[in-house]
């Protein structure tokens, strides 16, 4: 069971030591990432949290639905006990309805060249309910991974070329919770990990259309990317993130985009899910990119940088 020393009304997470809730047990390790999401991601709804939550544990049924009804209760608990302190819940109204595919997203008259060709290119940032709507389908119907309601902090992005013609689509959104590769790399401690980690942001989905072939245009919307998300993510959510992640299945694709944008290759992922939990869930093994955006990311990651202040960085 978990031990009762309370600090300012949080019970002193160096007491935790595991706690059976909603039939499954919690470490001190992910209570604390519990904690850690409860804090950043405060103005979700509260079925937005509870999904977030499911996903970055991996806590679903063997057909792969999350179990939003045994987080909820475990949620409480914990609230209960002293471990957590959980907003106001509000209540957003969720689009149930099946993706309705249209002509709107129909494929265009093929675009082929090069950069040069069709440039200025230029990240759209994704806000209003029509660009949503539009985006969502677009990769529903194209990207191999289809469309996955994002959960948490994250933005979207059209990529548009000098006659604004859409050419592709990016998401960036919550990291995973623990990577070994990344974490050495970082020289995370699981403290600092579970204070920091959403300074880190994962590109999730990253689609250029089938009928654009326009030479080192992945690579150019990567680098535009880097160049501005920390602005958005400021303007948005009200800090700066410090990192980028992606994963990408190498026997399907070769990194080369990442790549040619001057991302750094870490090694692969044990291919078990985002907390390693689960082993009945395996997914493909992935090779791990990560792209730093400010040079001094590792000592704020670390929190060894006194003068940096969250959002300031």
């Amino acid at each position: 069971m978990v031990g009762l020393s309370l600090k300012g009304g949080i019970m002193d997470q160096s007491k935790i030591t595991f706690s059976l809730l909603s039939g499954r047990q919690f470490t001190a390790e992910e209570i604390r990432y519990l904690q850690e999401m409860v804090r950043v991601f405060r103005y979700l709804s509260w079925k937005e949290l509870l999904r977030t939550i499911c996903e970055h544990l991996d806590w679903v049924t063997p057909a792969g639905r999350y179990k939003v009804d045994s987080c909820a209760k475990a949620l409480l608990k914990l609230q209960a006990r002293g471990l957590l302190r959980l907003p106001a819940k509000r209540q957003r109204r969720m689009n149930r309805r099946q993706m309705v595919v249209s002509s709107a997203t129909d494929a265009a008259q093929q675009i082929v060249g090069s950069v040069r060709d069709i440039a200025p290119i230029e990240l759209e940032p994704v806000r209003d309910k029509a660009g949503i709507s539009r985006w969502n389908e677009y990769v529903h119907r194209y990207h191999p991974l289809g469309y996955k309601q994002p959960f948490g902090a994250h933005q979207r992005y059209f990529i548009l070329d000098a006659g604004s013609r859409c050419l592709g689509c990016l998401l960036f959104a919550a990291s995973a919770w623990a990577l070994a590769e990344r974490d050495a790399w970082i020289g995370w401690s699981e403290r600092d990990r579970a204070q920091r980690l959403n300074w880190v942001v994962a590109n999730t989905r990253f689609l250029i259309f089938p009928w654009v072939r326009v030479r080192n245009l992945a690579s150019k919307a990567l680098s535009l990317a880097a160049a501005r998300i920390r602005d958005d993510w400021q303007q948005r959510y009200g800090y700066r993130p410090v990192l980028l992640e992606t994963f990408v299945e190498a026997e399907r694709y070769a990194g080369t985009s990442y790549k040619a944008a001057n991302w750094i290759r870490l090694g692969t992922t044990a291919g078990r899910g985002r907390m390693d939990r689960h082993t009945r869930h395996l997914s493909t093994p992935k090779v791990i990119y990560v792209y730093p955006l400010v040079p001094d990311f590792r000592t704020f990651l670390r929190g060894e940088s006194p003068t940096h202040k969250e959002g300031v960085l």
